[in-house]
């Protein structure tokens, strides 16, 4: 396939005029022979999207633990452009955990044997709980958050076959220094959902955590004299996650993150639950009632729970209404985290040898023409 005179987001973190090459399923500095030629003019060209931490969409969430939620969650998330996904779990009883990363594993291997070609690359699982603080459930359930569990995590990761790429933790509860010590070289260790102050915050980032999950929510506010979770993370150099649906996170904030990390540090996120792409109504997450209106996603205490829109739709939101540039979008939603998740080798940018994942956005609106998996118009 040749993509002709589209305005393309190249790996040095600009967009140039040119044209895109595609061979078989990988991007090429030049086509080897004739192929089909794709128009585009008046659009814009930017690498397929990761979502690094959802939970699910159309009615399934990952949780369900059953391979028609998977096709469900991964086909709705490739015809949005987000190309590659890392789903998380919630706080739920280890059984119920176990079984979603069976499916996760068996999902992946059909992948690479070459079955489930029109849906988005499983490339990993990102477990958000059940190491949580009570002092900072969000939405998460009380009933299943436990201390820091060597042997359940490796339970979990044994289930899913090693994919398990981040591990939320709350570094002031029992046992999870320990763990963080043990774990930092076997995935990313990331601060979530936790009552910690800036000298907790700031051992465990010493200790070998280098993520925040959704910044600002579910963790000590920053104040000028308790710069809490945000100071220790700034001061860390550590990356962080961003919900940019236009509900968690105010514009101003927004920005304000992106100044204090800068826009290599920064990972936009949909943190999207069942409803996202459905109608008001109510739903469930981690197997409490949420009630769906509009944008908002609430449990019965008034907790925001997760979103419901997609990582797509945050990008145009960041740039629209938050007046973040389209550069920098890109850069925090489809480069910074493929290299959070370690698959940036393959996926990421339009780079010959990648796998072509791309999508046409219109330049007036970015709204979607084309979206190009694996080398295959969706």
């Amino acid at each position: 396939m040749i993509i002709r005179n589209a305005c393309v987001y190249t790996e040095e973190g600009r967009f140039e005029a040119k044209d895109i090459y595609i061979e078989g399923m990988e991007f090429a500095d030049q086509p080897r022979q004739e192929k089909e030629v794709l128009a585009g003019e008046g659009c814009i060209a930017i690498p397929g999207l990761t979502d690094i931490h959802f939970h699910g969409c159309m009615g399934a969430d990952f949780s369900d633990g059953n391979m028609r939620a998977f096709d469900e969650i991964a086909g709705y998330e490739a015809k949005n452009g987000i190309t590659t996904i890392v789903p998380a779990t919630m706080t739920l009883p280890e059984e119920l955990l176990q079984q979603s990363c069976e499916v996760a594993c068996e999902f992946r291997k059909q992948q690479e044997a070459g079955k489930k070609e029109k849906k988005a690359v499983l490339c990993g699982i990102h477990m958000e709980g059940p190491f949580v603080s009570e002092e900072k459930l969000g939405a998460q359930n009380p009933d299943y958050v436990r201390r820091a569990d060597q042997k359940m995590f490796d339970r979990m990761q044994e289930k899913s076959g090693g994919m398990i790429r981040f591990v939320d933790i709350a570094p002031e509860t029992d046992g999870a220094m320990d763990f963080i010590r043990d774990n930092k070289k076997r995935t990313v260790l990331s601060l979530a959902h936790t009552g910690a102050d800036y000298d907790t915050a700031g051992k465990a980032f010493a200790a070998g955590v280098s993520h925040v999950t959704h910044l600002y929510n579910a963790m000590t506010p920053f104040t000028h004299r308790n710069p809490g979770v945000i100071g220790a993370a700034v001061d860390a150099k550590a990356e962080a996650e961003l919900i940019c649906d236009g509900v968690h996170v105010h514009p101003s904030a927004v920005r304000m993150a992106l100044k204090l990390f800068g826009e290599d540090r920064i990972i936009f996120i949909s943190d999207s639950m069942r409803a996202a792409g459905l109608k008001d109504g109510t739903y469930t997450l981690g197997g409490q009632k949420v009630e769906v209106k509009g944008r908002y996603a609430r449990l019965e205490n008034g907790n925001l729970a997760g979103s419901v829109t997609n990582l797509m739709d945050c990008l145009r939101w960041a740039v629209k209404e938050a007046g973040i540039s389209l550069t920098t979008a890109v850069k925090c939603a489809a480069v910074n985290p493929a290299k959070s998740a370690g698959i940036y080798e393959k996926y990421g940018s339009i780079t010959p040898g990648k796998a072509a994942n791309l999508v046409l956005l219109r330049k007036e609106d970015l709204s979607i023409k084309s979206v190009i998996l694996n080398g295959e118009i969706l």
